[in-house]
């Protein structure tokens, strides 16, 4: 059974956010790392923190862009609000948005 993945991912480098979905979060994640991702490649290391699994693809997609959305970015600071913090005091910056 195939699942596609809706990730976020956190910017160790610019404390920034990256939001994506993949039907490979495996292979996804190493790519982002890798700097094989043109779009994070100066934004690494890169650390994943949050993710939903769907069977469908266009669900996956219709999500990701509800999760890029100032609603959506503002579910994920709800539901991620104590790994927001202790990503914060980790890193002794403030997480951004981008």
């Amino acid at each position: 059974m195939q699942y596609y993945y809706v990730y976020l991912l956190f910017s160790v480098l610019d404390k920034g956010w990256y939001i994506g979905y993949t039907g490979n979060l495996q292979k996804r994640l190493f790519a982002h790392n890798a700097g094989k991702v043109y779009s994070t490649k100066n934004r690494r290391p890169l650390m994943l923190i949050y993710y939903e699994s769907f069977l469908n693809e266009a669900d996956a997609k219709a999500r990701e862009e509800y999760l890029k959305s100032g609603y959506g970015r503002l579910q994920l600071k709800s539901i991620l609000k104590n790994t927001i913090l202790t990503k914060e005091s980790w890193q002794s910056g403030r997480m951004r948005q981008s």
